[in-house]
């Protein structure tokens, strides 16, 4: 299995994996805990869900947890059955990634960029980060990342990205930190986020 990268520090761990098996080769990973559904005609989103259920089996086992697959709740937001521990899923083929955590909500996303970053933008950033993102594609990607992680943090589908979901102005490098904000009402909560930019793919994800 061609992992990109894999990590873990206490009770989380995260990974990428580029996708270039076949869907029987990776179904074979997760029987008899998981198969694929049959709702799921897309031979490309079929691969994307099984490599998914892959990566939090390997995740589960570099934690020293057993995998008994994966389940979401009433708002989609995935768990691994009969685990305490929080899942954060993404994946823009062929790459998927994965991030789990014992204690916290976690969120993380995968994106490669594109120019139709630039056309959806209007719709996703503030003014203030439209100005800060300019026409820089991959800055793009590193805020439409950050909005989406932010979105699987908080687990529920009722915010919008450029109204609930904020994120603060900051440099583009290869990798750094960044921080963004879920408004709900009234009440601001603060998450620290971490982005990598690599030749192919933007990834970014919760910390806190």
């Amino acid at each position: 299995m061609p992992l990109v990268s894999i990590d873990h520090t206490g009770d989380r761990a995260w990974a990428i994996w580029r996708i270039e098996e076949d869907e029987a080769t990776l179904a074979m990973r997760v029987h008899p805990f998981e198969k694929l559904p049959g709702s799921i005609s897309n031979a490309t989103k079929r691969l994307e869900w099984v490599a998914g259920r892959i990566l939090v089996k390997l995740l589960l086992e570099k934690l020293g947890q057993s995998f008994q697959g994966v389940t979401k709740d009433s708002y989609g937001k995935p768990f691994p059955v009969g685990s305490p521990y929080q899942l954060a899923l993404s994946h823009s083929y062929p790459y998927v990634t994965a991030l789990i955590d014992k204690h916290v909500p976690v969120g993380i996303d995968l994106e490669q960029p594109k120019a139709k970053l630039l056309k959806i933008a209007p719709r996703v950033l503030g003014a203030d980060e439209l100005a800060d993102a300019g026409t820089n594609v991959i800055k793009h990607c590193v805020y439409w990342c950050a909005k989406e992680s932010l979105i699987k943090v908080y687990g529920k589908k009722d915010l919008t990205l450029a109204q609930n979901i904020k994120i603060s102005p900051f440099e583009l490098a290869d990798a750094g930190n960044i921080v963004g904000k879920i408004i709900v009402n009234t009440k601001e909560t603060e998450v620290s986020l971490q982005y990598t930019v690599t030749a192919h793919f933007v990834v970014v994800w919760s910390l806190n």
